[in-house]
């Protein structure tokens, strides 16, 4: 397999089309070749490409930022002497400044194939702003590390944030230039947009179902984004960042795990096989307990659950990491109605909307958690047709089989 950015390093042809054009890189610390050279440093060793600027996303362009939303500042590349603009920081949209340091951005991020990663957004502001400007957009096309299935619903009009910047779905299924392909359409954008495809993608085939195991290195594109089995699990753990249950911030397994000192999860899990067992099929879902060493319950002993999808016992088609996390939380709920669930904290630039809204896209599934007479057969209710219309809508889209 070829990624799109060793593509163009190795064609000749496509190197041309880029001669004489000023280059800024949108890059973080998975932006690497094949062999772990990272993007910027192959680009400024190849003859005939001019680099006049680089951005970096959420963590920074080095991923120097280990805990989340912690903003980047600006700073000049200390061996290359070009800006360093952030784009997680005093400005989440660049400024005509930054728009005027370039000709053709190239674009060059590992996604986890998740909506409210904020990398897409990041990526969506600047296929805008260059829109905008009348600039040139390269997506150095990259793996989606969990695959084809989707799973959860589309964003709903009025909860765009950014973690969510348009009515996609949470599990989208896409990689970042097939998404990228998708948004320009979807926003009737008038840019000229080109996508230099990975060559050998084959994203329905085991045993990585979307990772070209044994292929590509994992190098973590956000801090805590620590491993293929986390990429897999976090379209659903994810949501616990917006509750008081830990996420595992602060564990070696991040998003991996959920858990909390003073609630019995051995409990919880025997309550999800008794709501919805076909829910928990696929992976293995496993009792364990942990310590966090910052963040959400430092230094106190966490009863948690860890999802596992990395034995003989995952089905890439049958995990449903949404409906798991749905699940814990709805069967917390259950165990303990008067549990203090959901987190009310500033999230992602937001003080007015509860996080978990954002995440979900709506209010919907936070009604449905808390609402005791609800039924995992409600949710899917509401989440399979959202789920086909995605099917449908993203087809025109799908550039490797």
């Amino acid at each position: 397999m070829l990624l799109g950015l060793d593509s163009l390093l190795r064609h000749r042809a496509l190197r041309d089309e880029l001669r004489g054009q000023r280059l800024a890189l949108l890059g973080h610390p998975a932006s690497v070749t094949e062999e772990c050279v990272h993007t910027l440093d192959a680009l400024m060793a190849t003859e005939g490409l001019q680099v006049t600027a680089a951005f970096g996303p959420q963590h920074g362009m080095q991923g120097d930022k280990q805990d989340n939303m912690i903003e980047s500042e600006d700073y000049t590349d200390p061996r290359y002497g070009i800006p360093v603009f952030s784009l997680y920081g005093q400005h989440r949209r660049p400024t005509p400044e930054m728009m005027a340091s370039f000709d053709t951005l190239l674009v060059d991020l590992q996604d986890i194939g998740t909506r409210i990663y904020t990398f897409v957004t990041t990526t969506f502001y600047m296929i805008e702003a260059c829109a905008d400007a009348g600039k040139r957009v390269w997506i150095l096309d990259r793996p989606n590390p969990a695959g084809r299935p989707v799973e959860g619903s589309l964003l709903e009009p009025g909860w765009e944030s950014m973690v969510g910047a348009a009515p996609f779905m949470m599990r989208h299924g896409l990689t970042l230039g097939e998404l990228s392909r998708w948004y320009v359409d979807y926003r009737k954008l008038d840019l000229d947009l080109r996508v230099v495809k990975m060559e050998g993608y084959r994203p329905e085939e085991p045993p990585g179902y979307g990772w070209p195991l044994m292929q590509l290195p994992w190098v973590n594109p956000s801090p805590n984004a620590s491993s293929l089995n986390m990429a897999r699990c976090f379209p659903g753990t994810v949501l616990f960042e917006a509750t008081t249950l830990s996420e595992g911030r602060g564990t070696t397994t991040p998003l991996e795990v959920v858990g909390a000192p003073d609630i019995s999860m051995e409990r919880v899990l025997a309550r999800m096989h008794a709501l919805a067992e076909d829910w928990l099929e696929g992976c293995i879902i496993r009792p364990c307990f942990f310590e966090p060493t910052f963040h959400k319950h430092v230094h106190a002993m966490c009863s948690g659950l860890q999802i596992h999808t990395d034995s003989h016992l995952y089905d890439h088609d049958r995990f449903k990491p949404y409906r798991i996390a749905a699940l814990i939380l709805k069967s917390i709920r259950l165990e303990r109605p008067d549990y203090e669930l959901w987190r009310i904290f500033p999230y992602e630039y937001e003080t007015e909307r509860l996080a978990v809204d954002l995440l979900s896209g709506g209010t919907f599934l936070r009604e449905w958690v808390d609402n005791p007479d609800s039924t995992p057969a409600d949710l899917n209710a509401r989440l399979q047709p959202d789920e086909e219309r995605w099917l449908e809508e993203r087809r025109p889209y799908l550039r490797y089989h």
